[in-house]
């Protein structure tokens, strides 16, 4: 019965979601000429907060669970599972004022409004995966980008989205060169729960009725060698996932 109720609602889904992308592709374009990096960032807060709301469309609810004090001043290492496109916004918004920057494929760069506008002009970096000549020294310029400005890099070290919620293994270049670059960043491990479950029919018809849950778990320093510094994060990341 959800099945079938999903496809009319997806259909208003999808249309909701496009006209957000299309209206905040303007604004992100304003929001830089007015205000400059600031601007825009309060544009991409607001968007990002109505992409979850086009969400109530389908049933669909989210919360966050945080029972730590993360820093404002200091840079963060968000360390995050990835079941779906939705657990950027879900990171971006609930996460909002640690100036979360993303690790995108450079292929998101182009031909998608709003969201490649963002991954341009945000402070996001876009890295070749088939190409480490571009993209370690991309990530290793991002760490260091980061840890000047205080900001929030976001990191999916599974490289693609769990089609069943189950992880995959961390892999562990990425983290390394953040580690390197961003020393005095503290690692905040991140467990996204069923997000998954919104695409699991593919991306028609989306699922319903789902609550998605975004739980912060203990921050650990990047203080130790780093393959026992992988192992804990991993292991932090995948022990609240729910399948």
């Amino acid at each position: 019965m959800k099945k079938i109720l999903s496809y009319p609602l997806s259909i208003v889904f999808y249309l909701f979601f496009g006209l957000t992308l299309v209206i905040f592709h303007a604004l992100q374009w304003l929001g830089i000429k007015l205000g400059g990096s600031r601007g825009h960032r309060g544009v991409v807060n607001i968007m990002n907060l109505c992409l979850l709301r086009c969400l109530h469309v389908l049933g669909v609810t989210f919360s966050c669970k945080n029972q730590y004090t993360l820093p404002q001043d200091q840079p963060l290492i968000i360390v995050s599972n990835h079941q779906s496109m939705f657990d950027i916004p879900l990171i971006s918004w609930y996460l909002r004022k640690h100036k979360p920057k993303f690790i995108s494929k450079i292929e998101l760069g182009k031909g998608i409004p709003s969201i490649s506008f963002n991954l341009r002009h945000g402070g996001n970096v876009l890295i070749d995966r088939k190409n480490p000549k571009q993209s370690i020294p991309a990530l290793s310029k991002f760490g260091k980008f980061v840890a000047k400005n205080n900001f929030s890099a976001v990191i999916f070290p599974e490289g693609t989205r769990s089609r069943d919620g189950k992880p995959k293994s961390f892999a562990p270049t990425g983290l390394k060169i953040l580690f390197k670059n961003a020393p005095e960043a503290l690692i905040v491990p991140v467990t996204i729960n069923n997000s998954w479950k919104l695409v699991r029919f593919g991306n028609f018809p989306m699922g319903v009725g789902i609550h998605m849950t975004l739980e912060v778990q203990e921050p650990i320093t990047i203080n130790k060698e780093p393959e026992i510094l992988l192992d804990k994060i991993e292991e932090r990341v995948t022990l609240a996932i729910r399948t």
